[in-house]
């Protein structure tokens, strides 16, 4: 069971609803944004355009998320307009990795340390890390060193850690795909025991599903796993750690997003919230690049809005309390 400094526990207070849920809403993203916007807009916007989407976002969707998450690049304007009663999470990561590099190395911004992420307001720090629980030992020690001194800064600073782990395989770059979906469930569910591991200093997680839900019988036009085998991995993963984890969208529908998070509570799992980016708002982009700010924000008072609520309908049927798993 997890132990919570006092301010580490009214951190979390302040990134959960009345009922420690957590229902974060995600726009931390920089380099995808970037060209999610300039794929559909006429002329170029460049940084100020992304910059004022996630203001537009945060003024709108934050009156329906227990807090957000973004990025000191792009987001520190919009976390200034965010609800009052929103809770505050940034991100620590340089966006992406070194692709012509073995292992998917982590790095931080090199202007920011948790001191200052904490300075501007930060409740929270949250680290992404790509992780391959088959990939060559010495890669992987390199990753387990950097969660450890990023833990230990956030223990020095008493602010919590929120890890962000996204699997893959070193021999397969298609994670969509039928052959990654095979061996997903153990690829998420055992990073998941690493890095629960006290030496992290980890205080929430932040995971995939342990499946493909596009490959569960009755969810997509083929299968890799039955309905009962799905249902033993979400509850294998629920038994993976002692630690509070939330579920990320991963890009998905909003629809097939809520499907999931009750898939996931009818096989038994624990979870305690989402960190939900993409599923809420990606579909603002486009209004907001071809036609503006005004019509999305027409989208995000509608639609947008409408998928957060469904999303906080969902979690409030499904999702634990975090407190429930800490001293």
């Amino acid at each position: 069971m997890l132990t919570l400094t006092k301010n580490k526990r009214a951190a979390l207070e302040r990134l959960s609803d009345e009922n420690g849920i957590i229902g974060a809403l995600a726009i931390d993203q920089r380099g995808s944004l970037k060209k999610m916007i300039a794929q559909d807009s006429p002329k170029e916007i460049g940084d100020e355009g992304i910059i004022r989407f996630k203001e537009v976002v945060s003024e709108e969707l934050t009156p329906y998320a227990s807090s957000i998450l973004l990025d000191p690049e792009f987001g520190l304007p919009a976390a200034k307009v965010r609800d009052s009663e929103a809770g505050l999470l940034i991100a620590y990561e340089k966006t992406g990795y070194d692709a012509s590099e073995p292992g998917r190395l982590p790095d931080l911004l090199p202007n920011w340390s948790v001191k200052r992420l904490k300075e501007n307001g930060a409740d929270a720090v949250k680290f992404l890390l790509y992780y391959d629980v088959d990939e060559a030992a010495e890669i992987n020690e390199l990753k387990h060193v950097f969660m450890e001194r990023v833990g230990s800064e956030c223990v020095a600073e008493d602010i919590p850690f929120f890890l962000e782990l996204v699997s893959y395989d070193a021999e397969n770059d298609d994670v969509n795909g039928k052959e990654y979906a095979k061996v997903k469930p153990h690829k998420v569910i055992d990073m998941m025991k690493e890095f629960s591991k006290p030496q992290y200093n980890v205080d929430v997680l932040k995971m995939e599903v342990p499946v493909n839900m596009n490959y569960v019988v009755g969810f997509g036009e083929e299968s890799v796993y039955s309905r009962e085998e799905a249902l033993g991995y979400f509850t294998e993963q629920g038994q993976a750690t002692e630690l509070p984890f939330i579920f990320l969208s991963a890009g998905v529908s909003a629809e097939l997003f809520q499907e999931t998070l009750q898939f996931a509570h009818e096989a038994g799992s624990r979870f305690n919230g989402v960190l939900c980016g993409r599923a809420t708002w990606k579909n603002g982009v486009a209004p907001f690049a071809k036609e503006g700010e005004v019509v999305a924000r027409e989208w995000l008072q509608t639609t947008g809005k409408a998928n957060i609520e469904a999303l906080d309908q969902v979690l409030k049927g499904t999702a634990q309390p975090w407190y429930s798993k800490v001293n």
